[in-house]
């Protein structure tokens, strides 16, 4: 999915060359866009599908995801697999399609709540049109919907259950946790791409794009190395931005092509 400005065509189509290039074939990539302007003909664009009700106004999660889950979604038939614009395939995507039971809905596990046994929605197969409840359920009250659960996946991993399944682990990485490490780890060297890693999620940033450049935002400062960043920030006790820090990454600009 595809709305708004915050990620350009030029994901998309990205995301188009490595999904081709990671797939045995037949496979189609299926966008669902506001604006499909500068997508490659060989996505197929589709109109954003209705969420059917106000969209949460108090909240950050991607609510408009939940328009996912209707009955029916165009002419798309399940199983599918969906995968955020911003992703890094690494591998090949074929056991995420031959994993489990066709009708099963599987999402990666949440690693920023390791604990929780909540789901993360990043990289998710269901049966389209196969739990039409969930949109429903959103739709009877989405303002207390998302005020009680805050995010998106949080409400569709209470929704399913004991019927919610993962991913086997080691599959799905994410890139903060799992390829940056913590501080230290981060100004010794660069972000390391993970033994059998399939997909490589970004959320809540750094994007690809960025951090293959050793930025941590678009409007973030020309990559200096690790002086030049404790340097600019040390001084000022500007502890966040010491945070945001990656050198640049390799493997990113020769898989996110």
């Amino acid at each position: 999915m595809k709305w708004g400005s915050k990620y350009p065509a030029e994901y998309v189509n990205r995301l188009q060359r490595m999904v081709a290039r990671h797939t045995t074939p037949p496979v189609q990539l299926v966008c669902f866009s506001d604006d499909p302007s500068g997508i490659d003909p060989a996505v197929r664009t589709l109109p954003l599908p209705e969420l059917g009700c106000p969209e949460p106004q108090r909240t950050r999660g991607k609510w408009r995801k939940l328009a996912l889950w209707g009955a029916a979604l165009a002419d798309q038939q399940g199983p599918a697999l969906f995968v955020d614009l911003d992703s890094v395939i690494v591998a090949s995507l074929d056991p995420y399609f031959s994993h489990g039971p066709a009708d099963a809905v599987i999402l990666e596990h949440n690693w920023a709540r390791p604990l929780s046994g909540l789901g993360q929605t990043s990289v998710f197969r269901y049966p389209v049109g196969g739990r039409p409840d969930i949109l429903e359920r959103f739709r009877r009250d989405p303002q207390a919907i998302a005020d009680r659960f805050r995010y998106e996946q949080h409400f569709v991993s209470h929704c399913l259950g004991e019927q919610l399944r993962f991913w086997p682990r080691g599959w799905t990485r994410h890139f903060r946790l799992h390829c940056l490490g913590p501080l230290p780890l981060r100004y010794l060297r660069p972000a390391r791409l993970p033994a059998g890693a399939r997909i490589i999620t970004f959320p809540g940033g750094p994007n690809p794009a960025d951090v293959m450049a050793g930025r941590w935002r678009p409007d973030s400062a020309a990559y200096t190395g690790r002086r030049g960043h404790l340097a600019r920030h040390l001084p000022r006790g500007d502890w966040g931005a010491l945070r945001r820090f990656a050198m640049p990454v390799p493997w990113i600009e020769e898989h996110w092509r």
